[in-house]
């Protein structure tokens, strides 16, 4: 995309987590594991699914575009934040930077919308299961894949364009690892309304509705549970979508927790530290969640991985 700049700089200047030389080391060694834990464990449910035809239902299908999302959205960040601890260069720049968030964007918004679309799964294989896969059909499923991709993109667009028009008038520095939306808009020297009100538009239309789609499907989902006679069955409904609820439940708690305290993270490290929870460690996590708590996925990755099926 374009990235003419008439700001008067030409690069910003990303703090990270601390300036102190001796944690560097410290720093690298951990989010460079937990980079390769993230991208090895979302390729091994990739794998997956794509190579065992027991897998290639609806649910399995949204798991893996949400791995290879993931994928996508630590590798907009995490790369780039190890390669400036390791050359000690906290340049980014102007280019990068708005390259970099344009990117975060499209990814968190996939991410938050495919949560959405794999709660709706679960509200139809629940409460309509005879008409499950009349309703979820690839065509459908396909569908609601490609409109999650084509909204994140129009709204990432967006977003961007807008601060392209920001001026930027001192050296800018930033107490993030990464060009995070709310700190770029909050160090522009020029007027920022229409930016601050395109942000909280997006944030409760593209954050609000998936989330209430996602309430509103668990309301229906328990409903239904609620009605089921026996233990057994109320057991085997509610562990069809105790992995995913598991991970809404970390996504939005972790990323609603960072941005309600947005104010406070503008002149601390607190944000970027509090940052980390919903770009590096949940998608960390996914893997391990839908893994551990799913015999289907254990069989596959064990027929990959070339250990005994039992």
């Amino acid at each position: 995309m374009e990235t003419g700049n008439d700001t008067g700089i030409s690069e910003f200047i990303l703090l990270g987590f601390s300036e102190d030389p001796e944690l560097q080391p410290l720093i690298f060694g951990l989010f460079l594991s937990m980079y390769l834990i993230t991208v090895f464990g979302n390729l091994l449910i990739i794998l997956a699914v794509s190579s065992d035809s027991h897998l290639h239902t609806p649910m399995y299908f949204f798991l893996a575009n949400l791995s290879f999302v993931d994928i996508c959205f630590t590798s907009t960040t995490i790369p780039k934040m190890l390669w400036n601890i390791q050359t000690q260069n906290k340049v980014i720049t102007y280019a990068g930077c708005i390259t970099q968030m344009y990117f975060f964007i499209i990814f968190a918004g996939w991410d938050d919308f495919l949560l959405a679309v794999m709660a709706y799964d679960c509200f139809v294989a629940i409460c309509h299961p005879l008409h499950y896969m009349v309703i979820m059909n690839p065509q459908f499923c396909g569908l609601l894949v490609l409109m999650s991709w084509i909204l994140s993109v129009l709204n990432s667009t967006l977003q961007s364009l807008i601060v392209l028009r920001l001026s930027f008038c001192t050296e800018v520095e930033i107490p993030h690892f990464f060009c995070e939306l709310n700190q770029v808009v909050g160090h522009a020297c020029s007027d920022t309304f229409l930016n601050d009100m395109v942000m909280n538009f997006a944030t409760f239309l593209l954050g609000g509705a998936p989330l209430a789609g996602i309430l509103y499907s668990y309301s229906k989902i328990v409903s239904s549970i609620l009605r089921i006679s026996s233990a057994q069955g109320k057991y085997k409904a509610f562990s069809t979508c105790t992995s995913h609820l598991s991970v809404v439940s970390l996504f939005y708690c972790t990323s609603l927790g960072v941005y309600l305290n947005s104010a406070a993270t503008q002149s601390s490290h607190s944000g970027a530290v509090a940052s980390v929870m919903y770009t590096v460690v949940t998608p960390m996590l996914n893997p391990f969640i839908y893994s551990l708590r799913n015999r289907d996925i254990k069989r596959a990755l064990k027929r990959i991985t070339g250990i005994p099926v039992m």
